[in-house]
Parts: structure tokens; sequence; C-alpha cells
């Protein structure tokens, strides 16, 4: 998908971008932009490039060719004002550290990597652990915890440098449903307040329900700004037909062209 866009306007752009990692495609001629604000979820088949495309936005991996701007900047340069919620992984549950501490770490964004934390900075990860009403687990070890629990705590240390970027990849993966909806119920009131959220989900209910656009992702990029989806490109982004059920929750349903 190749669209001329301005690149001063939004607060992240990419144009006509692609990326390998050395055997065909992972993104080919990918342009998005976005606005302040917005609640973006990221849907595709796995393997369809949505991490790598994460990846790019904050710098971590670098275009073969296109652009990519965040703050209208190189994304190495301002990915400091961006939080990262990573993907469940069996690290986030055996590294023996406690609730406060993995909350902690993430004024390291702030202050670099080899500081020593201050009475603000603890004062800061206890308040993103009230925010989110996980204060009473701060002395607990991570691995003690529930996938929604853990959760919490890394959307915690993601919050503590007050963001004004979320990106979150994947973060209800192991997460049961009421935790779920407990996360995207944050995650909204986090957008409301001003904060631009991305998430990378399968959860396609969830997409219907909590976000404003989305982006369909297997190498190729199809944008929706106004967070409604044809049956025609969700088939086209999986390569099967694809349904959306609902039980008992708000949802959108995906119009035809």
């Amino acid at each position: 998908m190749n669209t001329k866009i301005n690149d001063s306007a939004h607060i992240i752009f990419l144009e006509s971008v692609s990326f390998s990692y050395g055997r065909g495609y992972v993104l080919k001629n990918v342009s998005l932009s976005l606005s302040e604000g917005d609640f973006v979820g990221i849907i595709g088949p796995n393997g369809g490039g949505k991490t790598t495309l994460l990846r790019l936005m904050l710098g971590v991996l670098k275009p073969m060719q296109g652009k990519v701007l965040l703050f209208g900047e190189n994304p190495r340069k301002t990915r400091t004002h961006v939080g990262y919620v990573p993907q469940e992984t069996s690290s986030n549950k055996l590294f023996p550290i406690s609730v406060f501490d993995v909350v902690l770490m993430g004024t390291m964004g702030r202050r670099g990597l080899f500081h020593s934390y201050t009475g603000e900075d603890r004062d800061r990860a206890y308040a993103a652990l009230e925010e989110l009403k996980i204060a009473p687990l701060k002395n607990k070890s991570v691995g003690d915890l529930s996938g929604g629990q853990r959760q919490k705590v890394l959307l915690a240390r993601a919050l503590v440098g007050g963001p004004s970027i979320l990106f979150l990849d994947e973060p209800t993966a192991s997460v049961d449903v009421c935790g779920q909806d407990e996360l995207y119920n944050h995650l909204r009131a986090l957008n409301e307040k001003g904060t631009t959220v991305l998430l990378v989900t399968h959860n396609v209910g969830a997409v219907s329900s909590y976000i404003r656009s989305i982006a369909c992702v297997n190498v190729e990029l199809y944008f929706h700004p106004d967070g409604v989806l044809d049956e025609q490109t969700i088939n086209k982004t999986f390569g099967c037909p694809v349904d959306l059920i609902a039980h008992g929750l708000p949802h959108r349903v995906f119009h035809k062209h």
C-alpha cells in the first residue's frame, strides 16, 4: 500500500517501508500515519509482520527501504517517549525479582541505564502500581503472579515514564477473559486521558469493542481509520474466511464496502 502522506502532522509516520530478515519480505511497501490520541488495533496472522512493524516504529529495526518517523524524527532519538509492553514469555515468570523492582526499572528510560534510583523514581513506581490497583503485590515475586497480574506489572513499568505512546504486543495472550476485559478497560481509560495506544492482538473481538482504528498486517498493510473492516480485507489478511462472534459485549459489525 503506497500512499503519499504528510509526515509533519502525525505522531507516527511510515512511508513505503519494506523489511526482510533474509528470505522474502516480512513487510512490503507499507505506509501509515497515526495522529496523537488514536487507539489502534494491529491484527493479522502469525508471521504477518505485526511485531516487526512495532520494532521498526521503535527504531530497533532499520527498514530496507522507506522512511520511519516517530514524533517527526528518527525513532532512536524519540523512543524514550514510548512505553512498551512485550509479549508474555517464560522469562517474565522465572526471573527472581519483586513487582516493585520490575516497575522501578521503567524509570531507566528517563534517567539512563546506569543510575541510582531517586525518591521521585520510587514515588512514580508506587503511583503506577496504585493506578493499576496492584500496590498490595509490590513485594511479591513476579513468578508468583497470575498471567493477568504479570501483564499489569509490565503495563505499570511502561507507564512510569509518562509515555505519550503505549505499544503493547499481544498483552492478553496468557490472561483469562475477565483479566482481558480489565486490561482493555485500563487501556481505554489511558487513551481517554490522551495516551496514544497501539495494540497488537489476535483477539478480533477485543478490537471490535475497544479500538478506534484498525491496521490489518500480512506483509502488506491495510489501514481503516474509522475502525470498520470489510469482509474482503479481513479474509485477505488472515488468508481464510473469518467470522466475528461476540457474546454479551458491545461489538462492531464488519460492513461491506
